[in-house]
């Protein structure tokens, strides 16, 4: 081509767009991108910052020691679920992690599931069988866990369809088997590593199967950010971050008022009404009964209250209303075993009186125990009897309850102490370390680690041989503790529930021979009863009589529920709908749609 064409086509093209830059260009058709996570300046997160009372020691939701609100918001935003239970305590299928669950075969009794395909960790691997496989070995094989007699009841877990399809074999028929494989824990990253399901999840989670993950812990800040799962398979959080942050009652009204806050999920109590007066616009309060019951145990398995006798005086001279009252008068008061007081069904079955100084002396007495006068100290073996009463270091309202009861049973005669070791160790070890309170945490008002009963030697620095024992006695292998405090998690299935609380914890034929409970009890006949109960048709009459039996035996004194409320304004009302949300899974059920605030 010559250089003469090559000029007539470039004047050619320059005239083209010419002509085109003189006519109306229509804009380009532009596809909206749907978000869910709106933001008010490019880079800055959406969030929604709840306040609480305070951090739990760790968040495995199958353990008694950890169990707490914020624990259950956990588990419920963050891990999966196969069945999650509705408002009237209905568990309901969760489509998003299980396409069918049904019972397959009454010859052995089967359950099936089937796995959503699209199911996975936030690591990437799916959720499978081999997840349900390491619940049930944990569940069957740990100490310390929360009700666990449905798994305990489990022969077999056997795997179908690359891992995406569970068969589950039982030794008996279980009705309730719907309530269990909740809380699913990531055992690709769990099952080899030594300690893994206490020590993996004492600062967070570290994996997720639901619409939230855990972005951080920090304990000093008493902030856990939960941030949203990137690779959540189903609808995506609204938000991108949902902020807990660690509040006394008494802050919350500034928290508000600030801005720092949008709602709280708190202790009722009459700090917290206080500080909420004068706060416009007033705040809206809803009660949230915790998914918990609050319990005395007696250690049965050793110590002085092993014999029957003195376990049944001492469980008489306790005065449970009393303790409610001082401790937690916002609480349900618990007359009954297997169900939290807001559970449908309660009924309390506490025995209408309570045995008498007389009739608590003679029970003494038939225990071998002795005293010179009604005012003097309750002796046994020839020395002063001394009780031990555990409460976890971490859980302030539990050594408040602690203090109580020793001043009761101090005032009866009978000197006890408070000790707080680990409440993980308190739950689950044989002995504990015998640490007293820490001056931040003991209770005021008289309530002391160790009673006004305890012998002027104790104070002596440097005591001799001869000299009184301290209250606090220093064994390298730790002491047993005689009571101690529990937090009972509400289950549910109510026969599962007093099963896994006062059965003795016998595992499946292919487990281990026995997982001690906490205070040691263990009745063979009432474990038959027991088992029972979790069957289709236990006799009519059996529940009564099992509680009956339990009130007898005193292994346990239920306490309180204790009592939440939401507090929340016009604006983070609008915007989240928050509300106390069915007893299982609390308040912050659908916390996944919430959506920011105008100021946010």
């Amino acid at each position: 081509m010559g250089r003469r064409t090559w000029i007539v086509l470039l004047a050619l093209v320059a005239m083209v767009a010419a002509a085109c830059a003189n006519e109306p260009v229509p804009p380009p058709e532009v596809t909206p991108t749907p978000t869910a996570t709106p933001t008010t300046q490019p880079g800055t997160p959406t969030q929604i910052v709840v306040g609480v009372d305070d951090l739990p020691p760790g968040f495995n939701p199958h353990l008694l020691a950890d169990v707490s609100p914020v624990t259950q918001a956990l588990a419920t935003l963050v891990l999966p679920s196969v069945f999650r239970v509705d408002e009237n305590g209905v568990a309901q299928l969760d489509t998003t992690i299980a396409t069918s669950a049904k019972v397959t075969s009454s010859e052995p009794f089967t359950v099936s599931y089937e796995l959503n395909l699209e199911a996975s960790w936030s690591t990437n691997a799916p959720i499978a069988a081999e997840d349900f496989v390491f619940l049930w070995e944990r569940m069957r094989a740990e100490p310390g866990v929360a009700d666990a007699a449905g798994y305990r009841l489990i022969t077999a877990v056997r795997s179908r369809a690359g891992g995406k399809a569970v068969d589950v074999e039982f030794a008996e028929p279980y009705p309730a088997w719907q309530y269990l494989f909740s809380g699913l824990l990531p055992a690709h990253l769990l099952k080899d590593a030594p300690g893994s399901w206490v020590g993996a999840l004492r600062n967070g989670l570290p994996a997720s199967g639901g619409p939230f993950k855990v972005g951080s812990v920090d304990r000093g800040r008493g902030e856990i950010v939960l941030v949203r799962n990137d690779l959540y398979w189903d609808a995506p959080t609204v938000v991108d971050e949902l902020v807990l942050r660690r509040l006394d009652p008494e802050d919350v009204a500034a928290g508000l008022a600030s801005g720092d806050i949008d709602l709280a999920v708190t202790t009722a109590g009459p700090e917290l009404r206080t500080a909420l007066v004068g706060l416009q616009p007033a705040p809206r309060t809803q009660p949230v009964p915790r998914a918990e019951v609050v319990t005395l145990g007696l250690r049965a398995d050793t110590g002085p209250l092993r014999n029957l006798a003195a376990r049944k005086a001492v469980a008489a001279l306790i005065d449970r209303e009393a303790i409610r009252a001082e401790v937690a008068p916002e609480a349900l008061r618990a007359d009954a075993y297997g169900r939290a007081p807001s559970q449908p069904g309660y009924t309390a079955t506490a025995p209408e009186r309570r045995a008498d100084a007389a009739e608590v002396a003679a029970l003494l007495q038939q225990a071998g125990w002795t005293r010179t006068s009604p005012t003097a100290p309750w002796m046994a073996d020839g020395a002063p009897v001394r009780l031990t009463i555990g409460a976890g270091a971490e859980r302030p309202g539990d050594l408040r309850v602690a203090a109580a009861v020793a001043r009761q049973l101090s005032g009866a005669g009978i000197p006890a102490t408070v000790v707080a070791p680990p409440v993980v160790d308190l739950y689950s070890a044989e002995t504990v370390a015998p640490t007293p309170p820490s001056t931040s945490a003991a209770p005021t008002s008289g309530a002391t680690a160790t009673p006004a009963a305890a012998p002027a030697t104790a104070a002596t620095p440097t005591p001799t041989p001869t000299e009184a024992a301290p209250a606090v006695p220093a064994a390298p292998t730790g002491i047993a503790v005689d009571l101690m405090v529990l937090n009972r998690p509400a289950a549910g299935d109510a026969a599962t529930a007093v099963a896994s609380e006062f059965g003795c914890m016998s595992g499946s034929a292919t487990g281990p021979e026995q997982v001690p409970g906490p205070t040691g009890f263990c009745q063979p006949l009432l474990d038959a009863l027991m088992t029972e109960l979790m069957t289709p048709d236990p006799r009519p009459d059996l529940a009564q009589a099992v509680q009956q039996d339990l009130w007898e035996q005193a292994a346990e004194l239920p306490l309180f529920q204790p009592v939440d409320v939401v507090v929340s304004t016009p604006e983070s009302d609008a915007a989240t709908g928050v509300g106390p949300g069915p007893l299982l899974t609390g308040p912050f059920t659908g916390a996944q749609r919430w959506r920011p605030l105008p100021s946010s």
